[in-house]
């Protein structure tokens, strides 16, 4: 992967948990999806350490669903069975490897975290690493999670447990979202065992959370989560160093939650900076480069110190998460270049790109039929290693989408 990296403005007046930990301020960091974690570690050492990179944004280690019908999709990562570090990444011990060798090289983690729920309803069977679990009697002896550790009906106020109605806060926040079962965060035995699975990633080395779905969460319930988390390792650290937390919380306005209801915890991931830029580069519904001068807070966006920002990233990519066909990926080679070169270059909020893989689109009643397909993986599924050329490109079906 050839990325040339440019280092922006320090930021100021941030707080605690806004503050990303990198070595040195740097201010870009690099989301590589659905990476094993030898390739990323290799790649800390090789290309993101040298060439300046603040840190990685690595998939969910932990254990989760597999899905094979027809083959496995990049959401079985989102649906968790336990907090064991056991995926197609990689184990527990290839996990460590990697937070080891990239801090040695300066590269922070950030690790994707999925805590609203555990996986969708529906069946039983064995996770990633062979834990069992069964949605009917919502039994995840992994963790473990029992029948009185979810929201139920009563909770929700739906009949079917299913978010309904996006304007109504409870059902956002106590509803299953699309049939994943909604864990009850209000209990304290619920809380303690998010914390601690985030406190082990914390002892191994992380730097910080981004934080799945922060939208279906109350406030106060992450509060009290954040609130029992250590302080980081000082192995890599300075004492007292808190953990950089970014959450996602898609807000384009309209919706009855915003994203102002969680900048008192961290920083949030601004859905919007992505989307205008596509309506400028693509010059859409009248937007010029001139008016960029003023790109950001300007823009009725977040503060500078509040702000996650990105280009794209893997659900909007594939048309999830708001902005439609207006978002910029590797698809629109030149023009994503130059939004990159310009996120990278602009003193605004802190900057993610994107990495991850190739996959044939198919069309149909406006959406992309194939927005399920999981990372290059041999016939028996094991996805497959990042190969990268004389050239600093990569093969085996990995795509390094900014190459400057």
């Amino acid at each position: 992967m050839s990325i040339i990296i440019l280092f922006l403005a320090g930021l100021s007046g941030t707080l605690a948990q806004h503050a990303p930990n990198t070595a040195d301020n740097k201010q870009a960091i690099v989301h590589l999806f659905e990476w094993r974690w030898a390739d990323i570690a290799a790649e800390c050492e090789t290309f993101l350490g040298p060439y300046g990179f603040g840190g990685v944004q690595v998939s969910p280690p932990n254990e989760n669903r597999v899905r094979t019908s027809p083959n496995r999709p990049w959401w079985e990562r989102y649906q968790p069975i336990s907090y064991h570090l056991n995926t197609r990444s990689g184990n527990d011990e290839d996990f460590k490897d990697m937070v080891h060798r990239c801090n040695q090289q300066g590269v922070r983690i950030y690790v994707d975290v999925v805590i609203n729920h555990m996986c969708g309803d529906g069946g039983s069977g064995n996770g990633t690493g062979g834990s069992h679990f069964n949605t009917e009697s919502l039994d995840f002896p992994g963790v473990p999670f029992g029948p009185n550790d979810f929201n139920n009906c009563s909770t929700c106020g739906t009949s079917d447990c299913e978010v309904h109605n996006y304007g109504d806060h409870n059902q956002v926040r106590n509803c299953r979202l699309v049939g994943l079962l909604d864990l009850k965060l209000s209990s304290d035995y619920v809380r303690g065992k998010i914390a601690d699975y985030l406190n082990y990633l914390i002892s191994i080395g992380v730097a910080g959370f981004r934080v799945d779905a922060a939208k279906h969460m109350w406030p106060g319930d992450l509060s009290a989560i954040f609130g029992r988390l250590s302080d980081l390792n000082t192995a890599y650290f300075p004492s007292g160093s808190r953990p950089f937390i970014a959450m996602e919380v898609i807000d384009l306005g309209g919706e009855a939650i915003s994203a102002s209801e969680y900048t008192h915890l961290g920083r949030i991931t601004e859905f919007k900076y992505g989307m205008q830029l596509g309506h400028i580069f693509r010059k859409q519904y009248g937007q010029k480069l001139v008016y960029l001068d003023s790109f950001g807070e300007g823009w009725g966006m977040l503060s500078d110190n509040n702000a996650l920002v990105f280009v794209d990233n893997h659900d909007n990519q594939r048309g999830h998460g708001g902005g439609g066909k207006s978002i910029l990926t590797f698809r629109d080679s030149r023009l994503y270049k130059m939004a990159n070169a310009f996120m990278l270059a602009f003193p605004y909020g802190f900057v993610r790109m994107m990495s991850s893989y190739y996959w044939d689109q198919w069309w149909e009643g406006g959406k992309d039929k194939n927005d399920w397909i999981g990372p290059p993986a041999d016939r028996s599924g094991n996805t497959m290693g990042v190969s990268i050329n004389n050239k600093g490109n990569c093969r085996n079906g990995w795509v390094n989408h900014v190459v400057f």
